[in-house]
């Protein structure tokens, strides 16, 4: 997580993704929070940066309820004390701002600001936050004056003159900044300037402080009129550094990072893969040390010699161009000549592209630098030199952009468009911008890439540049004549490193591109077919091919176009299918591993396993399907089905596992058995063919019959069968379960029996203690799915009741479980049905919040289920709203993610009810109601039943039939087994009717509902 004071006001999480902090006393807690970040922050001062002297009569309270606000989308600690930001100190820029100062790092400190300091946070009437701006403010200007200094003491005066110029219009009488200033200008011959400047000066001196200037500034201003204050800035010419043709983009803070490298240490080496701008860096980092090293940057190109020269004679070469350098030392050891014109002198040494005379550069390097005590190397290389005090940089592809809406500001496609312009214009649309992201992130951000196919510019337009890309050696060809010539392809870029490595290295290389997402240590050793893997992943990760991922647990992975290369070097050697099915033993025996640990409190560390390789299962899927493997598919599909079910993966693990089964060949019945009744649980909990499922638990039950299946979810099945065979049996169906001997079963079976009493309509609370007992059960498990399905069917239930807090604090607490495994699509469901009950509790302001976080969340899943429950809870608070067009609309949306799923049962029952509520024609509504009631016959759910009980008593009240109203709501309540107060509607026609009846008749009528046959009822109802 980042947050950024030092301009707008902004916070990012983990994923570069913007936080929405809403509310200015929201911010303001935050920021006081995030200036001392990882301190506890007394409640006292928060008050007091909130309030200032006007705080709240409950201020505590008050102050609570901002820090429980805060704590969902930040990482706060609270204490009776006060609060805590748990994050680094140096994810706040405020904080590194103020660290990178006591560094002297001034420059870098500089560079983090944005803008005006917190910009849109807009707490007002608050002294403690002016005063923490006006620090900030105050410190960046002072901040500003010193570098100012210390750079027109270094001779770049020159260089300044724009910047302070600017800063000076900002600041007229701040006289650091104008003497600043007037200096510049001098350094630049631009003295008739500089006075004029001091003239301004001194004029709005007195006009708004009534003050002279400082006896400073009249002292450099006296000077300037004598000539003798500043000396003119003369480049400096010690180095054979070339100009450079094009602007550098995207990397001035490498830049920085390696020149204070250079000058902490003595041997710097920049390693990184072919093409990722090492040479340019080098150049751009020694360009900066040009005026600071008394005798010199030079540059020294290896690329062009062969394999046995020697690195030593090579320099000679480079630096015969001034043998003033080599004095009396021409005859010489070429390793001693260089020795000799360095020994006194303090210079750079650059050594660039020294991966292939990498023996010879070491040697090199560790010779010179142990004789010249006042030389620095500065090597580029795809490995390390491998010395003893080596500073290694690792020189990364640019940022790409997050999202397409961030393409503008990523160094990448700056630097694409950069290079475009020299061809044609590309424009700042929309479009545009998305399709020369998806460029960059084709080309994995390597600035070489980015260049070759802006090139290809001249010859064709953006889209077909884009729609090109899936052969990238092919179209990424003619660069820059003057270039070497394996640096004018890409492909001739990668074939220079693959030239050097071994026989085994390119054997792992080539396998490794088999994975996807990246590979374990473990995973690598099985499916690239050696033992010493681990030795050569480290050779190739030193010679910039494959990327070792900084975690406890390291992973290794290729860049997507060296990846693409060396997939066609494991075609050419015939080893694709012999990789891919090493590939798909070993995560189909990962995921079987991994299985049963997912139904139990391991269930976490499990799935990070799981997650880390979801690429790699999901590729090892789609490769058996390919294939035409049906039992390698399927039993792939059997043991991973659980995983992407749990894991927030249903439309994926959905399609997958529908693939599979349509693969045709033989498979085993117990993988069949377990795929099909994985099957049944997505069906179950989305879009689905009913029909299909029937058949299906069918034919997992004939299975049964001849196999002995063991999976815990396989027991599962026979309840469903036999609630098939006997419609009437939904509780005896269940109730083995409760004699299982997996724990997770047992639960689960507590779960199903209270469940199965809500849907026949039992009231009391027998079903409330099921889903109790079955949440208790869970938590002794420590599995997070069952706690969460408990807890949110106990919401359900005493939301019935009407205790709708209560019952959005289970729905916390469920999100909160559930949110440990990644299951946004359930709290998608979570949180829209949150909104509803707030809106029950009158708290307009939660609900929507609620709303928002449900539709925020709903973007990154693309589950039917979750998203028709999103669009059905904005359907019913518009019409308890009123507003009909939104229904609608809603309703619209529903149809469309369910395609013909929508024609099921419980979703007519759900869009019939809510089209007879707003349909204005009592004819239109009683033609609504009618197929309303008949769908929800047709589930045979209590609760889908009694809910549409409720919308017919609505229309009788249309219709002025009172009593027929009160015996439909008595029926409804009879239906339920408890009547429904999460119904506005129940609430509304009771009042109504009981105000037109009187109590008693009111009183006759509900007893005679209660007793009456519901279906008589709504016959009646609607018959007229």
């Amino acid at each position: 997580m980042q947050i950024a004071m030092l301009g707008p006001f902004e916070v990012r999480g983990d994923d570069g993704v913007l936080v929405d902090v809403p509310g200015a006393r929201l911010r303001g807690v935050l920021v006081a929070l995030a200036l001392d970040a990882g301190q506890l922050v007394p409640k006292a001062r928060l008050a007091d940066w909130v309030w200032g002297e006007q705080p709240p009569a409950e201020a505590a309270n008050a102050l609570q309820r901002l820090a429980s606000r805060l704590r969902k989308v930040i990482p706060v600690e609270g204490t009776p004390d006060g609060y805590r930001l748990v994050i680094e100190p140096d994810a706040v820029d405020a904080v590194r701002f103020e660290r990178l100062l006591g560094q002297g790092r001034l420059r870098e400190a500089l560079d983090l600001w944005r803008g005006s300091a917190l910009q849109d946070v807009g707490l007002q009437d608050s002294t403690a936050f002016d005063a923490a701006v006006t620090r900030l403010e105050g410190l960046r200007l002072t901040v500003a004056e010193d570098w100012f200094d210390a750079e027109i003491a270094r001779g770049r005066g020159a260089q300044l003159v724009t910047e302070l110029t600017d800063l000076v219009a900002a600041h007229p009488v701040r006289e650091r900044l104008v003497g600043a200033l007037m200096q510049a200008l001098a350094a630049s011959g631009r003295d008739s300037e500089a006075l004029l400047v001091y003239q301004r000066t001194r004029d709005a001196l007195v006009e708004t402080l009534g003050v002279d200037p400082s006896p400073e500034l009249s002292a450099l201003h006296v000077a300037l009129l004598r000539g003798e204050s500043v000396r003119r800035d003369e480049p400096n010419r010690e180095t054979n550094l070339r100009a450079e043709l094009t602007s550098y983009i995207g990397k001035a803070a490498d830049v920085a990072e390696v020149r204070e490298l250079v000058a902490t240490h003595r041997l710097t080496t920049l390693i990184g893969p072919g093409g990722a701008g090492k040479t340019r860096l080098s150049t751009e980092a020694g360009r900066t040390l040009t005026d600071v090293l008394p005798d010199g940057v030079w540059f020294v190109e290896l690329a062009p010699i062969g394999t046995e020269a020697d690195v030593a004679q090579t320099a000679i070469a480079t630096l015969g161009l001034r043998d003033g350098l080599l004095g009396d030392a021409q005859e010489v050891d070429p390793t001693e000549r260089v020795i000799a014109a360095f020994r006194d002198r303090e210079a750079l040494l650059i050594l660039d592209n020294c991966e292939h005379v990498i023996d010879s550069a070491a040697r090199f390097a560790e010779r010179v630098l142990g004789q010249c005590p006042k030389l620095r190397i500065l090597a580029t290389s795809r490995e390390p030199l491998g010395i003893t005090g080596e500073a290694l940089w690792r020189v990364v592809p640019l940022a790409l952009p997050t999202a397409d809406a961030d393409a503008e500001s990523s160094p990448a496609v700056q630097l694409l468009r950069d290079r475009a312009s020299a061809v044609r214009d590309l424009g700042t649309d929309a479009h545009t911008l998305a399709t020369m992201a998806r460029v960059c992130r084709a080309l994995d951000g390597m600035p070489l890439a980015i260049e070759l196919a802006a090139a290809r510019l001249r010859t064709m337009s953006l889209d077909q540049l884009a729609d090109r890309l899936d052969d990238v050696f092919r179209l990424l060809t003619g660069g820059s004549r003057t270039a070497l010539p394996r640096q004018r392809t890409l492909r001739a870029v990668i074939d220079w490193s693959w030239q050097l490595l071994s026989d085994d290295e390119r054997m792992v290389l080539r396998r490794l591109s088999v994975f996807a997402g990246g590979a374990s240590l473990a995973a690598a050793e099985q499916v690239c077919g050696t033992a010493d893997a681990l030795e050569l992943l480290t050779a190739l990760t030193e010679k910039s091919l494959v990327v070792a991922d900084s975690n406890k647990t390291p992973r290794y992975r290729m860049l997507g176009m060296i990846k693409e290369y060396a997939a066609q070097r494991l075609a050419d050697a015939d080893e694709v299918e012999l990789t891919r099915h090493a590939h798909l033993t070993y995560f189909t025996e990962l995921a079987a591993t991994a299985d049963p640990h997912l139904r139990r409190a391991e269930q976490l560390e499990w799935l990070a396993v799981l997650d880390a390789d979801h690429d790699n299962i999901s590729a090892a899927m789609r490769g058996a399907i390919a294939a035409g493997e049906a039992a390698a598919a399927m039993r792939l599909a059997s043991v991973a089905g659980w995983y992407w079910w749990l894991s927030g993966h249903k439309a994926e693990g959905n399609d997958l596992i529908k693939a599979a089964i349509d693969t045709p060949g033989e498979v085993p019945d117990e993988t069949r058995a377990m795929v099909y009744s994985l099957f049944i649980l997505f069906l179950n909990s989305g879009p689905g063919d009913e029909h299909l499922a029937r058949e299906w638990i069918h034919e997992i039950h004939r299975i049964s019959q001849r196999t002995q299946l063991v999976n815990p979810v396989l027991q599962l099945v026979e309840p469903l069968e036999r609630m098939l065979q006997s419609p009437g049996d939904f509780l005896p169906a269940w109730e083995p379960l409760l004699d299982s001997v997996d724990p997770w079963v047992r639960a689960l079976g507590q779960l199903q029996l209270g469940k199965m009493r809500v849907i026949l309509g039992h009231g009391g609370y027998e079903a409330d203690n099921y889903l109790k007992a079955a949440l208790a059960d869970f938590e002794v498990i420590g599995e997070r799915f069952g706690i969460t399905f408990a807890l949110s069917e106990l919401a359900d239930r005493i939301a019935t009741r009407g205790e709708f807090a209560a019952a959005c604090a289970h729905y916390d607490h469920a999100i909160e479980i559930i949110a440990e495994i990644s299951g946004t699509d359930d709290v998608v469901r979570m949180r829209s049905r949150q909104a509803e009950l707030y809106w029950l509790l009158d708290d307009p302001e939660r609900s929507a919040a609620a709303l928002a976080e449900a539709q925020r969340l709903a973007e990154q899943v693309n589950w039917p289920g979750s998203l028709a429950n999103l669009a059905l809870s904005k359907a019913t608070l518009a019409r308890w709203r009123g507003d009909a067009a939104d229904v609608l609309a809603q309703l619209t949306t529903i149809t469309s993610l369910l395609g013909e799923a929508a024609e099921q049962p419980n979703i007519r029952t759900l869009t019939h009810d809510l089209l007879g509520s707003i349909a204005e024609d009592l004819d239109e509504a009683r033609e609504h109601w009618a197929a309303a009631c008949a769908a929800a016959t047709e589930t045979g759910h209590a609760s889908g039943i009694a809910g549409v009980l409720v919308g017919v008593a609505g229309y009788a009240l249309r219709r002025e039939r009172y009593a027929d109203a009160v015996r439909l709501l008595a029926a409804s309540t009879a239906v339920r087994g408890l009547p429904d107060r999460s119904n506005p509607d129940f609430a509304r026609i009771e009042q109504a009717t009981r105000s037109r009846l009187g109590d008693a008749e009111y009183a006759e009528a509900a007893a005679e509902g209660a007793q009456a046959d519901w279906n008589q009822l709504v016959a009646v109802t609607l018959a007229s």
